[in-house]
């Protein structure tokens, strides 16, 4: 802009200038009583003390101590945008959901972005994965596909996710980000290996949202019109390019402007420069499911595309800012269980544990009528069931209908034809270890012929610039892990933390935490 000013800088001017001529509204309560005097307390003598009948300081108080939701476990800091998805090609023969019925088809759209570990005041530029949630509102309710900018994850047992996420938070005692909890979790579990590799390359600090991939990581079902069903991942292809950024222009950042990512996303959108991704699929039948080489539904792997070849499906578009990010961003919720006729979920592991977790987040952090929240709410389609009450009903409640099924006076009823397909299961019920389904084979494939020379050694920095600060005995088993993938990436790394432990004389010592076993008064337990 001419005076170097962004129009993220200048949202206050620009919405300012499109009320033209307007006046400003009466100020008000919020019950919409008007405001005489909005500066000055209501008090007995120009020094005397307020009385609690002053409504309007009440009024104002009370909401701003209620203004913080609890932000999310993880994924708290985002940016979101809106747009559509435009089906550009014809994928009726895999699946029946109303989303891809036609050629041409646009379907609104909600997007949000985010790196996973930090808090909602974090840094965009962290090494992190990126969150890449896509909210599709469909005439059949609304489809959520939520996934990450990496097409695997770190562990394939939905058991393990809390402690994997506890591993990645802040130390219980010092409240310090732990190397030792990070990097003790990664080396004890192999199945992290891909996932790490991916992370520590280039890619594992993208150049804003606009210049990554999303993928929808797991493997889920599709089942056309006819019944029959293929097993698929999606891919959301970045039409910017991809862009990265090196550790040293994401240190500066973090530190000049730690709202990089959400800055750029905003402006981009604002200038007209709207982002876009290209949407495909793969396709893998049941037959081709069951002789493949490794469980097609661990999300540590990958399909190969020389095998499972991505289709074209469509674009995904982003357009329109938040009106408001409270609102529209921080209210956003997306359910991985949240699926139209046509789409299903897999036996994968994690998607399972993950159409639980969501929902159950959702109505601990929004309440249990988050889906009445504008954002959140199906808006292309009718709901009507037997769901009645609960804090913030902000509906009708759905009226006189009748709350409870069945009953003979026309409430809302069952579509046999929209049953989920039929699936055959068999097997003993047991918890199965699945530790040691093939951690290496396809890491060994992306170190050695993803990555160039170049790429390889700056991946293998990048880890020993994080694993240095973890124990000695950690650090060993870290490095056994990586060369089980290949000798060389484990030599190169234990070469550079050879170096770093000489430099810092580190010893292998065993750093522990401790509770004392002191008995402590009252009277010194209330002075802590």
């Amino acid at each position: 802009m001419a005076d170097g000013r962004d129009d993220a800088a200048d949202q206050l001017k620009q919405w300012k200038s499109h009320r033209g001529s307007q006046k400003p509204d009466v100020l008000t309560t919020g019950a919409g009583n008007p405001i005489g005097d909005k500066l000055n307390i209501l008090t007995v003598g120009p020094r005397g003390p307020l009385l609690v009948q002053d409504v309007v300081f009440t009024d104002e108080m009370a909401h701003f101590d209620r203004e913080r939701i609890p932000e999310r476990v993880v994924h708290a800091k985002g940016a979101g945008a809106f747009g559509y998805f435009e089906v550009t090609h014809d994928i009726t023969q895999y699946c029946k959901a109303k989303v891809f019925e036609h050629i041409g088809k646009r379907t609104p759209l909600a997007m949000r972005f985010s790196t996973v570990a930090g808090e909602s005041g974090s840094a965009d530029t962290v090494r992190d994965p990126r969150g890449f949630a896509m909210k599709f509102y469909t005439e059949d309710g609304n489809w959520d596909l939520v996934g990450n900018n990496t097409p695997i994850f770190f562990i394939r047992d939905a058991m393990l996710f809390p402690s994997f996420i506890h591993s990645q938070k802040r130390n219980p005692q010092t409240h310090l980000k732990d190397p030792d909890m990070v990097w003790d979790f990664w080396s004890l579990l192999p199945e992290s290996l891909h996932q790490v590799s991916f992370l520590f390359s280039d890619r594992g600090i993208p150049d804003g949202f606009r210049h990554m991939n999303g993928y929808g990581s797991h493997t889920f079902k599709l089942v056309n019109a006819d019944g029959r069903a293929v097993y698929c991942k999606f891919h959301a292809k970045t039409d910017q390019g991809i862009k990265n950024l090196s550790v040293e222009e994401a240190g500066r950042l973090a530190s000049t402007d730690p709202d990089y990512a959400i800055r750029d996303l905003y402006n981009a959108i604002a200038k007209g420069n709207y982002p876009s991704w290209s949407f495909y699929i793969q396709v893998m039948t049941f037959e081709e499911a069951e002789k493949f080489p490794f469980n097609p539904f661990d999300v540590t792997k990958v399909w190969p595309h020389s095998d499972y070849p991505l289709i074209p499906v469509g674009k995904l578009v982003l357009n329109r800012n938040p009106v408001n990010y409270f609102a529209e961003v921080e209210q956003m919720a997306y359910d991985p269980s949240n699926m139209p006729p046509g789409i299903e979920p897999s036996p994968d592991k994690m998607l399972q544990g993950r159409l639980f977790s969501y929902p159950d987040t959702h109505r601990h952090r929004l309440g249990p009528n988050y889906l009445q929240i504008p954002v959140n709410c199906p808006f292309r389609a009718r709901v009507a069931n037997y769901q009645r009450d609960g804090p913030m009903t902000v509906s009708d409640n759905q009226g006189g209908a009748p709350n409870y099924y069945p009953n003979s006076f026309t409430g809302p009823e069952d579509q046999p034809q929209l049953k989920e397909s039929l699936t055959f299961v068999s097997g003993d019920v047991q918890r199965f270890n699945s530790t040691n389904e093939d951690n290496v084979t396809q890491v060994r494939e992306f170190y050695l012929k993803v990555l160039n020379e170049e790429e390889r050694q700056r991946l293998c920095k990048n880890i020993a610039d994080s694993l240095k600060d973890a124990q000695l005995f950690i650090q060993k088993r870290a490095v056994k892990n990586f060369t089980d993938v290949h000798p060389n990436y484990g030599a190169c790394i234990q070469a550079l933390l050879d170096k770093y432990n000489a430099e810092s004389g580190k010893k292998d010592v065993i750093r522990t935490y401790t509770q004392s076993t002191t008995r402590m008064s009252v009277k010194e337990r209330s002075n802590l």
